[in-house]
């Protein structure tokens, strides 16, 4: 199910699904080793997803009375 195109929201749920699947413990190894490898990539694209929003996100700083944009920095938060 990890398809680029599902949002991260999607993404997000479906990866709880897998980590409670998971740790139900009712999966033979070979279904665990797929759901694992599925939440695998779900977690690298909900981590690019971010990244892609982190990046793109401008904030509005205001500089003595007159506002000047600036890339966010999570690092700065």
């Amino acid at each position: 199910m990890a398809k680029k195109n599902i949002s991260f929201e999607d993404a997000l749920d479906r990866l709880e699904e897998i980590v409670d699947l998971l740790e139900s413990g009712e999966n033979p190894l070979e279904k665990s080793l797929e759901l694992f490898e599925e939440g695998v990539k779900l977690v690298k694209l909900c981590n690019k997803k971010l990244e892609n929003v982190e990046n793109s996100i401008k904030i509005l700083v205001n500089n003595d009375g007159e506002f000047v944009e600036k890339d966010f920095n999570p690092d700065e938060y």
